[in-house]
């Protein structure tokens, strides 16, 4: 495993939730998962009753969080781009995920679970920190972090 991947798991292990984006009869959709990091891998859980794991079985997908709401100076992104497949997580990854939502859209909650089998990772980082307020750091060139994990 590479430093971004084991940078992204770290990072993704921070916030709960993320989205997940791929395409339905040909249009885009983003739509919201929790997910949990298990082995190093990364596996969601949505609501069934959406169907949005149809479409994203056995298809190429994005899976993104980052901690844009959290107050930070220190933004972070990770994404996650793959195959997904609908699994049956085994009891222990199952309680890793918590407690479940009740209702989602007013209807009761119906879990289905996908696994990422990850081909590119991205991290992504925006530093408002600069020490000294209203002066900008002088401009320097910003690594970017794509790894394919083939």
């Amino acid at each position: 495993m590479s430093t971004d991947e084991i940078r992204a798991l770290e990072l993704l292990n921070r916030v709960p939730y993320g989205r997940v984006a791929t395409s339905l009869r040909a249009m885009p959709f983003v739509a919201p998962a929790r997910h949990v990091v298990v082995d190093g891998r990364v596996l969601l859980r949505m609501h069934e009753g959406l169907g949005y794991h149809e479409a994203c079985d056995g298809s190429v997908v994005a899976y993104g969080a980052d901690n844009f709401g959290s107050g930070s100076e220190h933004i972070w992104t990770v994404q996650f781009s793959g195959t997904a497949r609908v699994v049956e997580p085994n009891p222990r990854e199952r309680a890793a995920f918590g407690p479940e939502p009740e209702l989602v859209d007013g209807e009761p909650f119906a879990p289905v679970y996908m696994r990422i089998e990850p081909q590119f990772v991205t991290v992504h980082a925006l530093d408002y920190a600069s020490g000294t307020a209203g002066v900008r750091p002088a401009a320097r060139s910003v690594g970017r972090h794509l790894h394919h994990v083939a």
